[in-house]
Order: structure tokens, then sequence, then C-alpha cells
């Protein structure tokens, strides 16, 4: 009867999504952008409401017309993640809906893992492994890699919570080796969870390793999202390494920012660390308030592990002390309840997991080796097949090579023989006058000459909107002005002048030779790496790796 409201519930919101949808308008303004834009600026909109619910309806409304089932997914999906927590799992619902309209396996799988995903966040298991599973049913049939290792990682959740914990470590390394190219915060995130799976199987020399490791990659990598949780892991380390007071410090440094993220699990956990750590320490008047937080938050989310049971254990035994006996009756209770919570959890996600995971895998594994061995009797042609392939691949390759370092070496050359790379030119002053009055355009070209000679367009998000309001004009005037006398629009006019930036320091510092590409990208105020890699080789014709390694060749003393 539940299962019943509750998928009514779901059509009636679904269809209220729809009509809101059919009744909204995308503003002029927004019509011609493009998912990229409208999805980074409900991004920068995270605290404002009601503005980001203008870029999420606009996103979805153009995918809808425009029969993206791509987009019409990440639509739902971008509402799935910053809807109200009782809309997620209807949102949820609707990305499954067009997923399956779609007919393609990996945005289905995408889709039943995105809901797996938030099932996982409200703790609710159960939910969160028969997601898992759906997802892995579809993202199996595709070579998605990125999703394949998605799966794994979330698995390796699923096994780490039900304590296999040699398991969720293999898994959770095999992550590491593919994000750590691909996924900034996946590959710090699974770095975490190893730290943790060391711990659990007390090795506590590699959990405080891992800690560091994961310090120091999370500031290579300029994403401080996770410090707090490697922070947290540590104090929990520094517990079991009989190290008390550290461990309440380390732990009480990571709680704020762990409760902004309104992640009450590790909130619980830490809560429960920094009681034992007073309780060891012979303080258990001190220990006492944690223990109860950690019960305030199983009574508001229901959210339990098997360690935390001794949370109540030890309650009891203070009131024990106390003589207590209608305190210790409460708590036995609650003893109790979160026990058989966990008995009927864990038989359900342990029996599910070897059984529709990992003999998959395994059969999976034997079907491979199947295929490889049904190959080998076809040996002699696919191997003189492939011997040519690769044959002829390889005089392509040469060939393209060959051409693309000959237009690479023009073009360097071409760029080196300029006296001054970093210098502005002021075209077509006089190719025809601007409906703008003159003062205007005096007043905003002499505001662009000193905005160039000081270099201001190194500012990181730099968009046509800051800058009017900086010249204190407007977007139409500028923008108009800008094309007319550097005969570019806006965004190259602005990433053009980054990049003669860069070309001009490049000549004269050796040390800035040695950047890589997103060291360079933040140099020029780029927002991004792939930004800056995409501008550089539209302005000079080559890659930046090309242009630097012919410059230290050819210009080493410059």
């Amino acid at each position: 009867m539940i299962k019943i409201y509750l998928f009514i519930l779901s059509l009636c919101l679904g269809n209220q999504v729809c009509a809101q949808q059919n009744g909204f308008k995308i503003p002029d303004t927004l019509r011609n952008k493009n998912y990229d834009y409208l999805f980074e600026r409900a991004e920068d909109l995270e605290k404002d409401s009601v503005k980001q619910s203008l870029y999420l309806r606009t996103f979805l409304l153009k995918a809808t017309a425009e029969k993206n089932s791509e987009e019409i997914v990440n639509g739902y999906k971008n509402y799935v993640h910053y809807s109200p927590e009782n809309l997620k799992l209807v949102y949820a619902d609707s990305m499954i809906y067009a997923a399956k309209k779609s007919g393609d396996n990996a945005l289905i799988g995408s889709a039943y893992l995105s809901k797996g995903i938030v099932y996982y966040a409200q703790k609710k298991h159960n939910y969160a492994l028969n997601n898992y599973l759906i997802a892995n049913n579809f993202i199996s049939k595709t070579n998605d890699t990125y999703l394949i290792y998605k799966v794994k990682y979330n698995i390796a959740n699923i096994k780490y919570y039900l304590r296999f914990y040699d398991e969720a470590l293999s898994l959770f390394q095999e992550c590491i080796t593919y994000f750590k190219d691909e996924n900034a915060r996946a590959y710090l995130n699974s770095l975490h969870l190893i730290g943790l799976c060391y711990n659990k199987i007390g090795n506590y020399g590699l959990c405080s390793e891992t800690n560091e490791k994961g310090l120091a990659e999370g500031k290579r990598l300029a994403n401080n999202e996770m410090e707090s949780y490697f922070i947290h892991s540590e104090g929990i380390n520094q517990y079991f390494k009989n190290n008390y007071a550290t461990a309440i410090k380390k732990i009480t440094y990571s709680l704020p920012a762990i409760k902004e993220n309104e992640d009450f699990a590790n909130e619980s956990v830490g809560y429960f660390y920094i009681g034992k750590s007073y309780w060891a320490l012979k303080k258990p008047k001190m220990a006492l308030p944690y223990f109860r937080k950690v019960d305030v938050i199983f009574d508001a989310k229901g959210y339990i592990r098997p360690d935390l049971l001794e949370n109540y254990e030890l309650i009891i035994r203070y009131y024990k002390s106390e003589d207590n006996l209608k305190a210790q009756l409460h708590y036995i209770g609650k003893l109790l309840k979160a026990d058989s919570i966990l008995d009927h959890k864990y038989q359900y996600l342990s029996s599910r997991i070897h059984k529709e995971y990992d003999t998959k895998e395994i059969l999976s594994e034997k079907k491979n080796i199947e295929n490889q061995l049904d190959k080998r009797k076809h040996n002699d042609f696919i191997f003189i097949t492939v011997i040519i392939f690769l044959f002829f691949s390889i005089l392509l390759l040469a060939y393209r090579h060959i051409r693309n370092k000959s237009m690479y070496r023009q073009k360097f050359e071409e760029l080196m023989k300029k006296s001054q790379v970093l210098k502005v030119q002021v075209k077509n002053i006089n190719k025809g006058a601007l409906d703008i009055n003159e003062d205007t355009v005096a007043s905003v070209l002499k505001q662009l000459e000193k905005f160039e000679k000081d270099k201001k367009f190194l500012e990181k998000d730099l968009t046509l909107a800051k800058l009017t309001v900086a010249f204190d004009s407007n977007t139409k005037y500028l923008s108009q002005i800008i094309y007319h006398y550097r005969e570019k629009k806006f965004t190259e006019y602005i990433n053009d002048l980054k990049i003669d930036y860069l070309i001009s320091i490049l000549k004269i510092d050796k040390r800035i030779r040695n950047y890589t590409n997103k060291a360079l990208a933040e140099e020029a105020g780029f927002s991004s790496t792939q930004r800056f890699a995409n501008a550089f080789l539209t302005k000079t014709g080559m890659p930046t790796s090309y242009f630097i390694e012919e410059l230290k060749k050819s210009y080493p003393t410059l």
C-alpha cells in the first residue's frame, strides 16, 4: 500500500514538474547559451535558490526542446543535486524515466547509479544497493570506463559498510589508479576510504601514511573539499594509536566542515570517537555528552553501524556506575533496537552483494576467459589482420605527425618573429561609426587601454558583466566597442590577451617553461585547464607542449 502511494505521489510531482516547464519560457538573454554556461551559473547560484531555479529550468527546457536525451537526463540530475531532500527521489525517478526513453544503456545505468547515491547519502543502504546493482546490469553492457569505475567505487562503499574491508580495499585501489588522472574528487574520496580500510584492518601506520598523502594530493590538485575528512580519519586513527588528546583535537577540528556538508554519518562517528577518547582518559562525564549526540543522530536519521553499538554499551555502563536504573533500561532498549536494525540490514545487504555483484563479476571473468580461448582458434587470421591494420595505422599516424610538426613549426617561427607578443592592436578605428556617443566610446577605449596595460585580464572568471560594472558602462556598448575596435568577441578578446601574456613570459622566463598546463592556466587566470588548452591551440595553432619544447630547443637562453 505504501509503495502504491509513493508511486502515485511520484507521478503527480513528475507531472507538476512537466507542467511548470511547459508554462515556462526561456528568457531571450539565455536562449543561445550552451549547457555548460547554464550549469555553471546554476552552480554559482547555489545559495540563491530563486535565481538558480531560472538556470535549472532553462537547462531542462532547452534539452527537452532539442530532444537531447543525454542533456535531459543531466537536467533532471541537476534537480536531484540541488533540490530539497524530500524531492530528490522524485527527480531521480524522472531522470530514470527520461533515460529509459532514450534506450541508451549508459544513460539508464548512470540514472540508476545517481538514484542509488541519493539513497546512500540518506544511509538507506538497502535501496542504494538495489539501484547500484540495476545500474551495474546496464553499465556492464557498455564500454563507458568512467561509469564502470563509478559503479565499482559505490559497490566498494557498500562492502566497506558491510565490513568486508579487504574486498573494499582492493576495489578502492583500482579506483585510485583510474580516477587519479580522470576526476580529482573521486580520486581523493578513494584515497580517504583506503585510509579507513587500513584503520579497520589494524594497519594504523598505512592509515596515517594514506591520510598524509591525501592532504598532500589535495594541495597539489588545489582541491580542499576532502581536507576535513582526512583530518577526521587521522583523528580516529590516533584513538587506535592510544593518542587520545590528539584524537580529540583532530576530530573536533574536522567536525564544523563535516556538519556544514550535512554529513550526519561522519558527524556521528566523530562524536563517538571523541567520547571514547575521553572515556579512555578516565573522564566519563566529559564522554557522556558526545555519546548522547550519537544517540540524537540515531533518533533523527536512523543511522547506526556495528562499531557504534558500543556507544550504547558505554552509556549503559555509565548509568550503571551512577545506579540509575531508569536510564539503564532506556538505553538497553535503544541498544536492542539498533542491534535489530543492523542484523536485518546486514543480512539483506550481504546476501545480495555476494549473489548479484560478486557472482556476476566471477561469471563475467569466466566468460572473458572462454572468449579468449575461442579467439585463439582464429589466431593466425586475426594476427595477420592486426599486423596489416597496424602497418597502415602507423603510416597514417606518421604522415599526420610529419604534417602537424611542419605546420606547428611554421606557426612557431611566425610567432617568434613578432617583436612584441603582448601588444593589442587598435584596428579599423575609422571603418564606420558606431551608434554610440563619441564621448562614451572614447571613455571605454581609454579604460580598455588601462585594463590591458595593467593586465586586469588575468583575473579568473572575468565576464562581460563584471567588466561592464568596472567600466560603469553597459554590456551592449562594451561588447560593440570591443568587437569594433579589437575585431573580436568578448571571450576571444580576453582569451587572446591571456595567451599573449603567457607567450611573453614563456619567452623570457625559463622557470615558467617547466609549469604544467594546470599551473599555466592558473597563471593566466583561466577557470579550467581544458579551456586554457583550447584557447592556446585556437590562438597559436599548436599545442602548449609543442610550443614550450620548441622554445627550449630553439631559444634556450631567452
